[in-house]
């Protein structure tokens, strides 16, 4: 539970696969939340958050089976607005004395669905049947439904497959909604959480700023007079986190920046020059790519690369770690998202979607507390809080670059030659994407150089040099991706420019895959 002196709202989750969203679209409106399990909400926990507003989430369950999913009888006494979706509308109701039935093929509804109003009206759904069709588009994924509201509750909205589609009680600020107002696919949504968090009092006052001051403060108070390490690998979230830390607590930070060999081009140098010459943060070079190229030389598996660079990173930031005298904390660019992952939502180990741990046991090895002062956040957060502590767009809006960095973009075995080769045509690349003015258009863009040889012509001569994929994909958050759909006139201008500019590749192809079934990276 986080400190904070903001007001808060509670999100309970009953398991919904889109309940991260719920809290996206409410800090999208600078409304403080937070998603915990219901087993998790006590009535002792309750009474610590002290939300000012509770939303239930949605889920795969059922309120008619024994042991379902509830909430604490206390949430309906706190004397706060609650606002039910999908599962939590049938829980809201079951609850409070009305009624749920079995889906049935009549009742059930998956996907689009439009709600038309009643008589009736609600400031919940103000601005909303305002287009003059009379109806909302919604999307639903319900099979039970509400067969009799509770008492107190009205209807101000139906679907063919839900009659009580969106219920409230005014008089205690309770409302319920079937669909998801959440999801993209529900395109006035956003209105219904505006309007619930309005009437709950909310005065939008979670901006970064207010942010930025509330974790300088915290990270004083939790770090004092003691020094803190941060694994610096140049991405977004810890370089947000270092140069944060860094505002709080000055030199007592330093950062370790493992180069091991597997960079784009010039990206060592920009970030120790960022880093030691423009924000002056102590910062250890730990140049160490003969040591990982060597124990890469030969190897072609694609998760025997990931382990060795894993084991082998542990290894050189222990080392590096190890020469700052007194260091008792590690700063980690955790991110909220990451938080949620590591909670199992049924207490089970199957269903916890990824086990958290930034740096690979690091904390526990090392005998070092944690600082993560970014763990409330999410991606698009962290960005518009590195833009308040004046990090260049240039910077922080960069495209996502894995670990393991071009070892994944190598396929087969991994030679200083290929990769040499493939640092030169992603720098042409990402400069074709940026002359078009298409980079922050595209979630992460990037060239992976195949372990094939073609034949080809160039001028009177005969070549016989690798081949290369050129990937882009559009994301949210980058479980789902769909390629972007690059005009022929620009994939023929890049290619062209790669064959001409970057000798070793003499053929260029462009990667249609979506994920699923593909993945973003090549390994």
């Amino acid at each position: 539970m986080t400190d904070t002196s903001h007001d808060r709202l509670l999100i309970i989750d009953f398991g919904s696969q889109v309940t991260q969203l719920i809290a996206r679209r409410l800090r999208e409106l600078n409304v403080y939340c937070e998603i915990h399990p219901y087993q998790k909400v006590t009535d002792a926990f309750l009474t610590e958050f002290a939300p000012k507003a509770v939303i239930f989430s949605g889920g795969p369950d059922s309120v008619m089976r024994e042991g379902s999913p509830r909430p604490p009888q206390s949430v309906y006494t706190l004397g706060v607005p609650i606002l039910g979706i999908c599962y939590g509308q049938q829980v809201m109701m079951h609850d409070l004395g009305g009624r749920v039935e079995a889906g049935e093929h009549a009742t059930a509804e998956f996907g689009r669905a439009y709600i038309t109003p009643t008589e009736d009206r609600c400031e919940l759904l103000n601005g909303w049947f305002m287009d003059g069709s009379g109806r909302e588009q919604v999307w639903m994924s319900h099979g039970d439904h509400v067969a009799e509201i509770a008492p107190g509750f009205s209807v101000y909205g139906t679907s063919p497959g839900a009659p009580f589609a969106i219920t409230g009680d005014v008089k205690r600020q309770f409302y319920a909604a079937q669909f998801h107002p959440e999801v993209h696919h529900t395109p006035n949504g956003k209105t219904v959480y505006e309007n619930f968090v309005r009437a709950a009092g909310f005065t939008g006052d979670w901006t970064m700023a207010a942010y930025r001051e509330d974790a300088i403060r915290l990270i004083r108070e939790q770090v004092g007079d003691r020094k803190v390490i941060c694994g610096l690998s140049g991405g977004v979230d810890s370089s947000v986190a270092a140069v944060l830390i860094h505002e709080a607590i000055g030199d007592q930070l330093t950062c370790v920046f493992v180069d091991h060999g597997l960079l784009r081009m010039n990206e060592a140098d920009e970030v120790v020059t960022m880093f030691r010459d423009n924000y002056n943060i102590p910062l250890i070079h730990a140049d160490e790519a003969e040591l990982f190229l060597g124990e890469l030389d030969g190897v072609s598996d694609p998760e025997t690369k990931r382990k060795i660079i894993g084991r082998l990173f542990i290894d050189v930031f222990q080392k590096y770690a190890g020469e700052i005298e007194g260091a008792e904390f590690l700063a980690q660019g955790t991110l909220y998202p990451d938080v949620i992952e590591s909670v199992s939502f049924s207490g089970g180990p199957s269903v916890t979607i990824k086990s958290h741990h930034n740096v690979g046991g690091l904390p526990e090895k090392m005998g070092l507390k944690l600082v993560e002062p970014l763990r409330e956040l999410f991606k698009d957060e962290v960005r518009a809080l590195g833009r308040e502590l004046g990090l260049p767009d240039s910077f922080i809006g960069r495209h996502p670059f894995p670990g393991p960095g071009l070892a994944i973009r190598c396929p087969g075995e991994i030679t200083r030659e290929k990769l040499e080769i493939l640092r030169k045509a992603d720098a042409v690349y990402i400069d074709q994407i940026r002359k078009h003015g298409l980079y922050d258009e595209i979630w992460q863009a990037f060239v992976a150089i195949l372990p094939v040889r073609t034949v080809g012509v160039m001028g009177d001569g005969r070549t016989y040099d690798f081949a290369c994929a050129l990937r882009a994909v559009n994301s949210v958050d980058g479980m789902t991706a769909d390629y972007y759909p690059f005009t022929h006139d620009f994939l023929g201008e890049t290619a062209t420019r790669i064959i001409n500019e970057v000798r070793g590749i003499n053929r260029v192809t462009y990667d249609i895959t979506s994920k699923p079934p593909g993945t973003i990276e090549w390994e």
